[in-house]
């Protein structure tokens, strides 16, 4: 099944919030906020993008509020590297991506529309520009943002069953 989805965030940015930070709220489980984590620890937690710009598109975070890369402890900065290596391993199983993007959006300058400091890893694939894109500004995806959450929760939980 396929999904003609709408990627004018301009509601999202400008639109009413919730109370706090995003991904605060995400962390917490708070009913405030739609919640597509695929895993979390102490340190940190992996979420699948509500507004997506590929399918698998993730954003890793700490669970503790920083805004910049350079505010991270050691420990957090290890796990962000690990969790990193291992989630493009698992998108590598569940997509097979041709290629990724990796990075963060400090400020809004940047691009970042949420203060709290996460990392984006966006898979890639090839001839992604369809007539959607250049006509009306969309993007069309073949997979719900729950769909994967549920793709890359299930090869986590293979992995541990190993």
């Amino acid at each position: 099944m396929s999904y003609f989805y709408n990627f004018d965030k301009m509601e999202y940015v400008k639109g009413p919030r919730p109370p706090g930070c995003i991904l605060c709220l995400v962390r917490e489980k708070s009913a405030l906020v739609v919640d597509l984590t695929v895993y979390s620890d102490d340190l940190c937690t992996v979420s699948v993008n509500l507004y997506p710009y590929n399918p698998g598109h993730l954003m890793l975070f700490p669970n503790r509020h920083v805004e910049d890369v350079r505010d991270l402890s050691d420990e957090e900065d290890r796990r962000v590297t690990a969790l990193t290596r291992c989630f493009l391993d698992v998108l590598d199983t569940t997509h097979q991506p041709a290629a990724f993007n990796v990075g963060y959006n400090m400020g809004a300058s940047a691009g970042a529309s949420i203060d709290h400091l996460h990392l984006h890893i966006i898979p890639r694939y090839p001839r992604e520009v369809g007539i959607a894109d250049l006509v009306a500004g969309k993007r069309v995806l073949i997979e719900d943002p729950r769909v994967t959450q549920r793709r890359i929760m299930d090869a986590l939980a293979a992995q541990v069953d190993q």
